[in-house]
């Protein structure tokens, strides 16, 4: 490992490069209409790009609480095959940043996620020790080389805005009142600690019952506490597919502070969902436990195909 990826390193650099980019999210969000229209990615289902109102919450209606900045950290041209553009938009197409508007978004994004993957594949080499005691993996099967070779990482820079307090008394009392429940469809998701403000001017979080919630293998609900030089990593269904359930996919929500103290505070996060490439070949055990009406037991799907299959199912497509 060289020494700009060193864990020692990562430590100093992390806390900096988080609040870099998380101090960006606001102003993505308030960028000019026009200019976040020129960032949208219909093409891609508005997964690369500005994204706002196009995903769906558990209701059914489409999200208009939080606003999305999504890219790959990595490549910024994953592919020029034609065919592979069109079968695996969302995956495959080109970045799109405001060099203009704001050029210091595409530096602290890609320096953010950059980190958050080394971490992560750090990570990827325990879950194999761990998942190797019990099936035997050839070398390039596990995690680890799996999410190296992968050209699929994403990242999402998420804003959700600041809402009244007539509006958070009617939204808030859900537990999945700004985030539904869901598992990530990747392998591993990295996560920073949210930053909140209100009017500009950070503030801790308004109320100690709002945040990121987790359900455990026998459904208790936990609320998932670290601090701002700390990241978390939740693992996603890909994992759960290769690992033959070893490790299974962490179901989360998040919950929206509530009160009057709540009015008016916005919150900035970054995820980067870590993920096979978009040939990987995943194997769906007998019984599917995720995405059933869309599954076939003991199917063959390639992670490309199984993703598109699910942001056709969960994001508004593109005209």
């Amino acid at each position: 490992m060289d020494l700009e990826s060193s864990p020692s390193r990562m430590c100093l650099v992390f806390p900096t490069l988080r609040e870099n980019l998380l101090s960006l999210s606001a102003r993505v969000a308030s960028l000019p209409e026009d200019v976040k229209r020129d960032l949208e990615d219909p093409e891609s289902s508005y997964c690369l790009g500005w994204s706002h109102g196009r995903e769906k919450l558990e209701s059914g209606k489409l999200d208009t609480f939080k606003g999305s900045f999504y890219g790959n950290p990595i490549l910024d041209e994953p592919t020029t095959d034609v065919s592979l553009l069109k079968r695996y938009p969302s995956y495959c197409r080109a970045n799109k940043w405001p060099s203009i508007a704001l050029p210091e978004l595409e530096v602290a994004f890609k320096g953010l996620g950059k980190l958050i993957l080394d971490v992560g594949l750090m990570l990827a080499y325990h879950c194999d020790r761990y998942v190797s005691k019990s099936i035997r993996m050839h070398d390039d099967e596990g995690l680890e080389q799996t999410l190296q070779r992968s050209r699929c990482h994403k990242g999402r820079l998420l804003y959700y805005f600041p809402r009244q307090w007539s509006e958070s008394k009617e939204d808030t009392s859900s537990m999945s009142s700004w985030c539904g429940w869901h598992t990530d469809h990747g392998s591993l998701t990295g996560l920073t600690c949210g930053m909140f403000m209100r009017n500009g001017v950070r503030i801790a979080c308004p109320d100690s019952a709002a945040g990121l919630y987790i359900k455990t293998r026998n459904d208790r609900i936990v609320k998932v506490v670290f601090g701002e030089d700390n990241l978390a990593y939740q693992i996603g269904e890909t994992t759960e597919i290769l690992t033959r359930g070893l490790l299974c996919a962490t179901p989360h929500c998040v919950r929206a502070p509530k009160g009057e103290n709540a009015s008016g505070v916005d919150r900035s996060t970054f995820a980067l969902f870590m993920q096979p490439d978009w040939d990987e070949i995943l194997r769906f055990p007998s019984e599917v436990h995720h995405h059933k009406e869309l599954i076939l037991s003991n199917g063959t799907l390639t992670f490309g195909e199984y993703s598109e299959m699910l942001v056709d199912k969960y994001y508004q497509q593109g005209s």
